[in-house]
């Protein structure tokens, strides 16, 4: 059996640093809750909508600014962003992002070059621009509070 080329102590460094990074980088989600404290990467949420909704924004890795929107309890609800370069869906979407990539795969055939919609019954997501110029919005419609709309969204 051949010898291992990679020592131990420098594997578990390896693993021990990746760890730290993703759990610095570690974030909420759509159906997640959103924290209720600033951050090194985050506002602290302010309200809207005499308090049917909690924004805070932050600006991701790509330098795109992302509004997170929860309810009164925390709950997120959706996202909007807009920046240079698209934000990570796969993060933002959670557990939705199954939906999202169904929805996505069903609907090529009407696909646009600049924008995009896929709504799904459990998700909605809307993104578009022309490059370095991206916009885009997601939302759980069966989650937004009474008297909120996707407009509200921006």
């Amino acid at each position: 059996m051949p010898k291992s080329r990679f020592s131990t102590p420098l594997v578990t460094s390896a693993l021990a640093l990746a760890v730290s990074c993703a759990s610095a980088s570690a974030h909420a989600e759509l159906g997640g809750a959103m924290p209720s404290e600033a951050s090194s990467a985050a506002a602290a949420p302010r309200m809207l909508l005499n308090g049917a909704l909690r924004v805070r924004t932050l600006t991701d890795a790509g330098n795109t600014t992302i509004n997170e929107y929860a309810t009164s309890t925390g709950q997120i609800i959706g996202y909007a962003w807009e920046g240079p370069t698209m934000p990570d869906l796969h993060a933002l979407l959670g557990k939705y992002a199954d939906s999202y990539r169904t929805g996505a795969a069903t609907s090529a055939a009407d696909a646009n070059l600049h924008s995009s919609r896929i709504a799904r019954p459990d998700v909605i997501v809307e993104s578009g621009g022309p490059m370095r110029g991206y916009v885009g919005r997601a939302w759980l419609p069966a989650a937004l509070p009474p008297g909120v709309s996707a407009d509200d969204l921006q």
